[in-house]
């Protein structure tokens, strides 16, 4: 049995492949076909379809015109080690897109990323639930997260 995440691009699908596949490492993009066959997005040759990696995640994406738009209901969470890795990706997707409160930000095709320390967890799970409380509304007045903040509201 095999699970893989599917993402369907009005267009521009080759240029969004290409930065998220270069921005995640241990990405790459397998393989990528035409749909030879007349269907209803389009006639043969015009639907494309490309398989590929996230870190260690398979996607399959197609560009076969307008359909639904992304939406909140599906989002790629990056958990990163580093504020240096959290800030470069952070940058890179939301060039052309928008940013949103608690680490989220839309790529400029409209697909929704969550960009967070993997610190972010631990702190969250702390024990103490003063701890977890001062992190939460730590948390919740930022856009893009910042350890240096969290990690202080942590120590209280």
């Amino acid at each position: 049995m095999k699970v893989t995440q599917h993402l369907w691009f009005e267009k521009d699908m080759a240029a969004a492949l290409a930065l998220y596949t270069a921005l995640i490492p241990g990405s790459k993009i397998v393989r990528t076909t035409a749909v030879m066959g007349d269907n209803p997005a389009g006639p043969a040759g015009s639907v494309s379809i490309t398989e590929f990696t996230l870190g260690d995640q398979r996607y399959m994406a197609i560009e076969a015109g307008p359909l639904d738009a992304f939406n909140h209901s599906f989002s790629i969470m990056v958990e990163v080690d580093t504020q240096q890795e959290l800030d470069h990706l952070w940058d890179a997707l939301k060039e052309g897109g928008s940013v949103e409160e608690c680490g989220w930000l839309k790529d400029r095709w409209g697909l929704s990323w969550q960009i967070a320390p993997k610190r972010l967890g631990e702190l969250m799970s702390d024990p103490d639930p003063a701890v977890v409380r001062r992190v939460t509304e730590q948390m919740l007045k930022m856009v893009k997260l910042d350890l240096a903040p969290l990690e202080a509201a942590a120590r209280g």
